[in-house]
């Protein structure tokens, strides 16, 4: 996977006419945000990369797996970030993988100044254990833990 950056994408934009939109969004696919598919494919690829099955994620993120295999599938769609950040965890993705998946559900990436999504940064980069573990963390620090599914305030 070869994803330009922001800055290189303008770049390449600040010569693209609008006739050849279409083939940017071609040559760029892995780096452009709007295909659904591209969050699908971009999970499978990185749980065969990390050789590990959707329904051990579901077991270690403790989300169903009927609901997960519908997430990833994009036969459903939630607005819960912390489901997918669940599932980022569960896989053991990098901080990187994770913003990056993030990005391509369409959801915003974790932001360093909000303390909740800094604590979470630094969970996911330092793997404190489970996502029990995790929920224990933020709870100490006095936050929302992770939530699973079903209305999120």
């Amino acid at each position: 996977m070869n994803e330009k950056s922001t800055i290189e994408l303008e770049q390449i934009l600040g010569s693209t006419h609008p006739k050849d939109f279409e083939a940017y969004c071609v040559s760029n696919k892995e780096s452009v945000n709007g295909d659904e598919l591209a969050f699908v494919e971009y999970f499978k690829s990185l749980f065969k990369e990390k050789c590990i099955t959707q329904q051990m994620v579901f077991l270690k993120a403790d989300i169903p797996e009927r609901y997960g295999y519908k997430l990833l599938s994009g036969e459903k769609h939630t607005k819960q970030r912390d489901v997918i950040l669940r599932i980022c965890y569960a896989a053991e993705f990098t901080l990187k993988e994770t913003q990056r998946a993030l990005r391509k559900y369409g959801m915003p990436e974790l932001y360093a100044k909000v303390p909740r999504d800094a604590l979470l940064m630094i969970a996911f980069n330092d793997r404190p254990g489970s996502i029990l573990e995790v929920n224990e963390l933020l709870q100490k620090n006095g936050m929302q833990p992770l939530r699973t599914s079903g209305i999120q305030e």
